[in-house]
């Protein structure tokens, strides 16, 4: 069953987004992105006749309930995108009368899951023996299924629209998905959209197929890496990590960030690129700053000649141009993880040509998925999200998709779990 071959018409709905929206210290929405990226889902429930009910997380409280975390504060914007009035209840686990009342076209927004430890199943505070810790965590994945029950208990019909958090086995995001049939379980218009495009850049692959892998450590992208490896033609490999391979070539890098302990993994990386026939590409010049501020002072070096109380914080203009020629010439083209120190203006020319080089390419017939924080905050900043062919909403469980692994939220619905 399928969000548009299913009828809704009697039903409730139950539907798991991710409204995990940043807030400023007064409780307003400083980034509504998220809650627009599910109102297509939820309105085609609405427009079908269901009734709906809507559930997310927000932060890690620590404590239930923690007001600082309460979704209470987002209910009136939710209620104006959606175009109509939507109800709260104040506790999860407690919404059984308000739910029994709700008539088709109602909507109803639950408490913020995770203020109870059995969401994630994960349990809160500190713990004197791992014997203790195992011990609590037991007792909690024991109340986990009275949880999912209970939530499951509200609906007829339950949708996960939450990519974002797709790689949890958490209870509204997995677990959740047992209580119903394949005819009523499914995928929301953003879930789908996700996979779709994780599926063509990672399955369906025009080719030359670029990835361009930024970002401060190897060692946190190496699986990524490994498994890109065995798919892309072109890697071009950026941000800080640059620095690790030309130590490991024994380069000059000032006081620019460096993994000394995986110098041996950086030459295996370009091993095993050429064994495999791909072609790695890193910077091979650098914008280096004399401080980690944006007005320090500023000079052009090569990555693998940097001087002492020099960083590099941005690519150089030759490794501007070399990008740019490789991706211009891609027709699949995964970005992970900026150039440089972007959030700083004077450092953020390498992501911009990075950015501008994927809607050129993306302009001539070139698939393009931006995905992962830094790099969709790169894109948004640059105005350019609209030139790409899409943008993802899932940090973690976008990275573990192209890492290769099982994503229990879509497992879940697929019947794979």
């Amino acid at each position: 069953m399928t969000i548009d071959t299913c009828n809704f018409k009697g039903q409730k709905v139950i539907v798991r987004v991710d409204f995990n929206v940043p807030l400023d210290e007064n409780g307003n929405i400083t980034d509504d992105t998220r809650i627009r990226g599910a109102l297509p889902t939820l309105k085609k429930v609405l427009a079908g006749g269901g009734a709906l009910i809507i559930m997310s997380h927000m932060g890690r409280p620590k404590k239930n309930p923690d007001p600082k975390f309460s979704l209470k504060q987002i209910v009136a914007h939710v209620s104006e995108l959606l175009g109509a009035p939507v109800q709260f209840c104040d506790d999860c686990m407690k919404a059984q009368a308000q739910v029994a009342a709700m008539k088709d076209g109602d909507v109803l927004l639950l408490e913020n899951l995770r203020f109870y430890e059995e969401e994630t199943g994960k349990p809160r505070g500190e713990f004197a023996t791992d014997d203790e810790k195992a011990a609590a965590k037991k007792v909690v994945k024991e109340k986990q299924k009275e949880f999912t029950k209970t939530l499951a208990s509200y609906a007829d019909i339950y949708i996960n629209d939450a990519f974002g958090t797709a790689h949890r086995k958490h209870a509204s995001t997995a677990i959740i998905a047992d209580y119903f049939d394949t005819d009523h379980k499914m995928f929301g218009y953003l879930m789908e959209k996700e996979v779709a495009a994780v599926n063509k850049v990672m399955n369906d692959i025009k080719r030359p197929f670029t990835a361009i892998m930024g970002g401060s450590k190897v060692s946190s992208k190496i699986e990524i890496i490994e498994n890109l490896l065995s798919k892309v033609d072109n890697l071009i490999l950026t941000g800080g990590m640059t620095y690790t391979f030309m130590k490991a070539h024994g380069g000059k890098i000032g006081t620019s960030i460096c993994e000394d302990d995986f110098l041996d993994l950086a030459l295996d990386i370009e091993k095993k690129a050429k064994e495999k026939g791909v072609n790695l590409v890193l910077a091979e010049d650098a914008k280096c700053g004399d401080a980690f501020k944006n007005d320090c002072n500023v000079q052009y070096c090569p990555s693998n000649d940097i001087p002492e109380g020099w960083e590099g914080m941005d690519i150089g203009p030759k490794a501007m141009e070399s990008f740019a020629k490789v991706i211009k010439e891609s027709k699949t083209i995964l970005w992970n993880g900026p150039a440089g120190v972007f959030e700083m203006d004077n450092f953020m020319a390498g992501s911009k040509a990075v950015a501008e080089a994927i809607c050129e390419a993306t302009a001539n017939g070139a698939f393009s998925l931006i995905g992962g924080g830094d790099s969709v905050a790169c894109i948004n900043k640059f105005g350019m999200a609209d030139k790409v062919s899409y943008v993802s909403t899932g940090g973690g469980a976008l990275l573990e998709a192209i890492e290769g692994k099982t994503l229990p939220g879509i497992a879940a619905i697929k019947g794979e779990a």
